[in-house]
């Protein structure tokens, strides 16, 4: 317990600040589609690296000096897209994001889409291997512990955003909500590209 506390408030302070993952992982709620699967999807993709830092991955970096440059540009490129496809769904007119009018995606792109957010995103990986993985190495003989902190932290979350989001939905039953909404994702994930790129 001392360890896994510890673990499961870092893991916790790391993943609430709004970022890709999130802001999918919310609209997603919203809509309330592939909510079990997306959730899981991130929360997994989550434990592996926090077992991966935990475990020593993190020196895998300076051994490897073009792993960082390339996962950054990588991941730009993805957000910038993703982005401006945001920023198009935002200033449609036929207010196609209405949940009740929406076409529903399929799981397939939809877990390819939670993937490619979660594991071509360098900051994923700064989070839960670099920073993780390095504050680990303070709980000498308790890393599992609190490895299994920050885990939890991550199933807690993400399951929380994803079927919290629908309280949200009466907020969310105008299209001009949906609409500021993917604005917002536009404006996080082209943010958190430049800042890659700076």
């Amino acid at each position: 317990m001392p360890a896994f506390l510890p673990g499961f408030l870092l893991g916790l302070s790391l993943i609430v600040a709004i970022g890709a993952q999130n802001a999918f992982v919310l609209r997603q709620g919203l809509r309330g589609e592939h909510v079990m699967a997306v959730c899981l999807a991130c929360a997994l993709s989550d434990a592996a690296l926090i077992l991966a830092g935990v475990g020593g991955f993190a020196q895998a970096a300076d051994r490897l000096p073009w792993l960082e440059t390339a996962t950054r540009y990588g991941g730009a490129a993805f957000l910038y897209v993703y982005g401006l496809r945001s920023l198009h769904a935002a200033f449609r007119a036929d207010g196609a994001l209405v949940p009740a009018d929406a076409a529903p995606s399929h799981l397939g792109p939809t877990l390819a889409t939670c993937l490619a957010l979660t594991w071509l995103n360098p900051h994923v990986y700064l989070d839960t291997v670099v920073l993780i993985g390095s504050v680990s190495t303070q709980f000498a003989g308790a890393e599992g512990a609190f490895a299994a902190g920050a885990m939890t932290a991550s199933f807690v979350f993400f399951f929380a955003l994803g079927y919290g989001a629908r309280l949200l939905r009466p907020v969310f039953a105008r299209p001009g909500a949906w609409r500021a909404l993917e604005l917002v994702i536009a404006i996080v994930m082209c943010t958190i590209a430049t800042t890659l790129l700076a």
